[in-house]
């Protein structure tokens, strides 16, 4: 399992990295949503985890641009980490084409369990 996580704080990459090391999965990383986009034309991954806030582009404009991609990769399945809270933040990501929402700070079957549920949702995969 290949895992791009498109996040610019640092810890919070080493955070969940460290929780992808244990179920055996590979997490690459992003510092921000146009390294991130070079990465997804540039190598294949299986779920894309991306964090909202970023300077710059921010997650939801990431979210709208790699659904507009006209290829398989604009299928990729997407998991918004994020600590935002607003009421209709769920909705919004969805509304963009998010899979999942998980909120900061991030607990391991949580994580587990979102990425489970969007795999077997797509087609049938499971966390390896």
């Amino acid at each position: 399992m290949n895992i791009l996580f498109i996040e610019d704080d640092p810890m919070n990459r080493r955070v969940v990295k460290d929780m992808l090391d244990v179920a055996g999965a590979t997490m690459a990383e992003a510092s921000w949503a146009e390294e991130g986009l070079e990465r997804i034309d540039a190598e294949s991954f299986d779920v894309v985890l991306v964090d909202l806030r970023m300077p710059g582009t921010d997650g939801f404009e990431t979210i709208r641009r790699i659904r507009a991609r006209d290829d398989e990769k604009g299928e990729l399945p997407i998991i918004v980490v994020t600590a935002d809270t607003a009421v209709d933040l769920r909705e919004r990501c969805m509304g963009l084409g998010a899979d999942d929402v998980l909120f900061k700070p991030v607990a391991m079957d949580a994580l587990f369990d979102s990425i489970g549920r969007v795999l077997a949702s797509r087609d049938g995969g499971i966390l390896a």
